[in-house]
């Protein structure tokens, strides 16, 4: 137990293992990134005997859960969303406030989870589990089999919407699971699969919540055959590694600098220019698939700093549950300070830096981690706030000349998860997108509210490794198993 103190009122949530819910000698407090100082609930802290016995719960259900129908384990799941439906809305506030975001964002993202998970759920259908191949001399049958045990871990920027990418189709695939949800942010999560669990057959769904140091046998134990990671590279190299001791397979969707590249012909009225300025600060910038800098012609870059700080200067940032807020808080004091020093270091250096919109001065008193929406005017590109990912709403705007030169750079760069080309001219930003080596390349939109669910979604060199969602989402939680006789 830390200094904080359990109030009778807190939401407290605990470990879901083989189907029960299970407390803890000790717990976490969860603290409002709005107020620090106020602490939202507590979650269970997990023992590395916690986490054995969460894997081996999943163990036992694994020969039960795989010998059903694709088709009959994703009614399962579909069905075990119904009795959420009535604490919706409670669910979505509890994570505004242990996540900071506003509080449309966080029923978005719950309704996104559900709406993924259909999607998962829809491929079932045509789910093959055999391919024959029967030309001679052979006579060959591919078994498309589940892996097994499989544990998923989730960041704290759109929880519900990442584990959407990946939870129902490893279910769906006739994997059992072991969710470990954000540090920051558990409370949302684990309340909305405790009540999944419960109706899904025990040890299908398991739950585990804890410090990074204690539930290390997520990744090491060697039952576990599959590990799904969402988060920071230098966070998926230390999975990997961890993993890597049992030969576990990983799919690590990884942290992404993701350029905008702005066309000469570019048409920079209020509808596109509020469309790049969404793709770059939705969930104050903290969003992997976010824009993260914008590269515009020589000849358009005043143009855009112009309408961009007329678009920003209409933020307002506060408290997430405030209905007047645009932007709320970064989840951590510690990404708030980095952002800050790569905005210092900016200038240091040369850059300017303008800062826009209004920040609420209640919410200011309350000590939260704010930072009004930034732009970084032709920062060199060496800088910090260039090559790496901000994960913060500071953006920096960058002329280019030659945007062949441009787009051969950027493909050498180590980020790879997303791009996006604008300009009026479908077929010509057709052609750019297609010459960028990134997992996904837009063209006039950008970031989760245009992503298409229906593809598979990670990222090139050192932003993943495999692909969640879509067809391939699927078969990337199975094994193929090839039975060989004479023809």
């Amino acid at each position: 137990m830390t200094a904080d103190t359990m109030s009778p009122g807190d939401p407290a949530t605990g470990l879901v293992i083989n189907g029960e819910t299970l407390t803890t000698a000790e717990s976490i407090p969860v603290h409002d990134p709005s107020r620090p100082d106020t602490v939202v609930g507590w979650t269970a802290a997990a023992t590395p005997e916690d986490c054995e016995r969460a894997v081996a719960a999943a163990q036992r259900a694994f020969t039960g859960w795989s010998a059903r129908s694709a088709t009959e384990r994703a009614e399962l799941v579909l069905a075990a969303f119904e009795p959420l439906a009535e604490s919706a809305a409670a669910r979505a506030e509890l994570l505004t406030r242990e996540n900071g975001k506003c509080l449309q964002e966080s029923q978005i993202d719950l309704a996104v989870f559900e709406v993924r998970s259909r999607s998962a759920a829809a491929l079932a259908k045509d789910f093959a589990p055999v391919t024959t191949l029967a030309a001679p001399p052979f006579a060959t049958r591919i078994h498309r089999v589940p892996a097994g045990v499989v544990t998923l871990i989730v960041p704290f920027n759109w929880p519900l919407a990442i584990l959407g990418a990946s939870l129902p189709y490893a279910l769906i695939a006739g994997n059992t699971a072991v969710v470990k949800p954000p540090p920051t942010a558990p409370l949302a999560m684990a309340e909305t699969l405790r009540v999944m669990a419960r109706e899904l057959p025990p040890g299908v769904l398991n739950v585990i919540t804890g410090t990074n140091d204690a539930v290390q046998p997520l990744l090491t134990d060697p039952r576990v055959q599959h590990v799904v990671f969402t988060g920071s590279t230098a966070g998926g190299r230390a999975v990997m590694s961890l993993a890597s001791r049992s030969l576990a397979r990983v799919t690590l969707e990884l942290g992404g600098n993701d350029p905008a590249l702005l066309l000469d012909d570019i048409r920079l009225d209020e509808g596109m220019v509020g469309a790049l300025a969404g793709a770059a600060f939705m969930t104050t910038g903290q969003v992997c698939m976010a824009v993260k800098r914008v590269y515009v012609p020589r000849s358009r870059y005043s143009e855009l700093v112009e309408a961009l700080g007329v678009t920003l200067d209409g933020h307002r940032v506060g408290g997430g549950l405030d209905p007047s807020t645009t932007m709320g808080p970064l989840n951590t004091a510690r990404q708030r300070d980095l952002v800050r020093h790569l905005l210092e270091q900016a200038r240091a250096k040369g850059a300017e830096v303008r800062e826009y919109g209004s920040v609420d001065e209640d919410a200011v008193a309350g000590g939260g981690h704010y930072l009004r929406p930034a732009l970084v005017l032709d920062p060199a590109e060496d800088l910090r706030v260039v090559t790496e990912e901000q994960f913060g709403p500071a953006l920096p705007i960058l002329p280019y000349d030659d945007l062949d030169a441009l787009v051969e750079r950027l493909n050498t760069e180590w980020s790879g998860l997303c791009s996006s080309v604008w300009s009026p001219d479908l077929d010509r930003a057709a052609a750019v997108a297609a010459r960028l080596r990134t997992g996904t390349t837009w063209i006039n939109q950008a970031n989760a509210s245009a992503c298409d669910d229906r593809a598979p979604f990670g990222g090139f060199r050192q932003s993943g490794v495999g692909r969640e969602m879509g067809q391939d989402g699927l078969l990337e939680f199975t094994e193929p198993h090839v039975v060989t006789a004479p023809a």
